[in-house]
């Protein structure tokens, strides 16, 4: 099952040091049942593509919640068993949480989930860096239902995530950081 695991550049780049992205019961973001219902779509490409910009506003919060963290969304793509990633069934359509999934089971009970499992990583570009920095200013009033900050919020999700090979990794977070 693929997955969309949200991260920053910094946790982007801790992950390539340890080969981890996170030990314990990792957030992700999957094709849910909750996410087809709201999507509308039996089109799997349109549903993980639903799902990866899930993970994409949830790389914004976590840029939002470090204040020293780049201006750029990154979102890791990774295949993990099937059944490894749980939905909680008791939120339903709770917009919050749409996609949302925790890796558990083996994937999570040994330790974390690799970074070598990942197929691939997903990263804004560098024209996004001031749509990102003012979206993550706005989100708190987007998020209390101020249209005019869910605009500004809008205009970062109008950037396309960029994609790299893990390969690439390397590379990307020396341009990054």
């Amino acid at each position: 099952m693929r997955v969309y695991v949200p991260l920053t550049l910094s946790g982007l780049a801790e992950a390539y040091k340890t080969g981890e992205l996170g030990a314990g019961s990792l957030v992700a973001y999957a094709v849910t049942p909750g996410l087809r219902e709201w999507y509308v779509s039996d089109d799997i490409e349109e549903l993980e593509y639903a799902a990866l910009n899930r993970a994409a506003l949830a790389s914004l919060r976590l840029i939002a919640a470090d204040p020293d963290a780049v201006r750029r969304r990154v979102v890791v793509a990774v295949d993990v068993p099937d059944g490894a990633a749980v939905a909680d069934p008791g939120r339903g359509l709770d917009p919050a949480v749409l996609g949302e999934v925790r890796i558990t089971g083996a994937a999570a009970a040994a330790g974390a989930v690799a970074l070598g499992k990942a197929a691939a990583v997903h990263v804004d570009a560098a024209d996004a860096v001031a749509d990102v920095a003012a979206a993550v200013e706005a989100l708190a009033a987007a998020d209390a239902g101020d249209g005019d900050a869910q605009f500004v919020v809008d205009g970062a999700e109008d950037h396309e995530l960029l994609w790299f090979a893990t390969q690439e990794i390397p590379e990307l977070l020396g341009s990054g950081e």
